[in-house]
């Protein structure tokens, strides 16, 4: 049994004749009828009853019809479904940030914005360091993801600029540099640095490090923790200094203060939107347009 008998079958219960029924399926009713016969003898059971000015359905052929047109109605539901996942409408998103990223404005905003105009697609968020993200994403673990300067670009991701800002030091409270309008790279020769570990954050301080050695000098570095927060946490006990991008001057304004340096202009915190550059699904291809799209309306954002 083929789908074009359920259909050739359906058209002729409707229309209660073979001649019409042949009509509407364009084509001609011997064949008509002999499609009709064969799908009889396949289901041992007489479909219609044939009489001298059309055809009845008999009572097998009514329970067999309610059960036809249901069989169809659920092929075009998934079709229906099917075309929507193809074009990235419904379906499911992974979606990765670090937790500097997750600060910066534009994430948050251009996810909910990709929510709202695709509410059929799920999103499954997750916080991770970028070194993870990557391995993750090479895995196909992660579809996309948001993250600041990794040290690699393998050739099979693809990595997009959304938006740059300026990175800050972060000083505990009473620190001897706090007040001060900008903060001269010489004045940081003896101070103790706390950086996100370098295969969590790798490309964040690079230019930063360059910069000091430059000046004769390598900083100081006491503490390396997984995430910005965590480092911005032990500032704000006393272990030390750190460095972070502009959009995380929010988080424990409390407890710490955040100033610039000296030719800041020099020292650029990144946000990138990571994609697969091959085995894209179609939720994640919509997904990086739609924000691609949300930034070029922002306008990428500096700091």
């Amino acid at each position: 049994m083929e789908l074009r008998h359920l259909r050739y079958f359906l058209a002729v219960a409707e229309e209660r004749q073979f001649t019409r029924a042949a009509a509407r399926l364009h084509m001609q009713q011997p064949p008509l009828s002999q499609q009709i016969q064969e799908l009889e003898q396949e289901l041992g059971f007489a479909l219609f009853l044939r009489q001298p000015r059309g055809v009845e359905l008999t009572a097998p052929g009514e329970a067999f019809a309610e059960h036809a047109r249901g069989a169809l109605r659920m092929l075009e539901q998934g079709v229906t479904h099917a075309r929507r996942v193809a074009q990235g409408r419904v379906g499911r998103v992974r979606i990765a940030l670090t937790s500097s990223a997750a600060f910066h404005p534009l994430a948050p905003a251009a996810i909910r914005n990709f929510r709202e105009r695709y509410p059929d697609i799920a999103i499954e968020l997750s916080e991770i360091n970028a070194a993870e993200i990557i391995e993750m994403m090479l895995q196909g673990r992660v579809d996309v993801a948001i993250l600041r300067k990794p040290i690699g670009t393998p050739a099979e991701l693809r990595f997009e600029l959304l938006a740059q800002e300026r990175m800050l030091l972060v000083l505990p409270l009473g620190h001897a540099l706090v007040g001060k309008r900008a903060i001269s790279m010489d004045a940081l020769v003896d101070e103790p640095f706390i950086f996100v570990r370098r295969p969590g954050a790798p490309g964040m301080y690079a230019d930063f490090i360059r910069a000091c050695e430059a000046r004769g000098y390598t900083p100081r570095v006491v503490d390396e923790v997984p995430r910005m927060v965590t480092a911005i946490n032990l500032v704000a006990a006393g272990g030390g200094i750190t460095l972070v991008p502009a959009s995380m001057q929010r988080y424990q304004q409390e407890s710490v203060r955040y100033c610039r340096i000296v030719g800041d202009e020099a020292f650029r915190a990144p946000l990138h939107l990571v994609t697969r550059s091959t085995t894209e699904s179609p939720a994640a291809a919509r997904f990086r347009t739609t924000v691609l799209t949300f930034r070029n309306g922002k306008g990428v954002e500096r700091r």
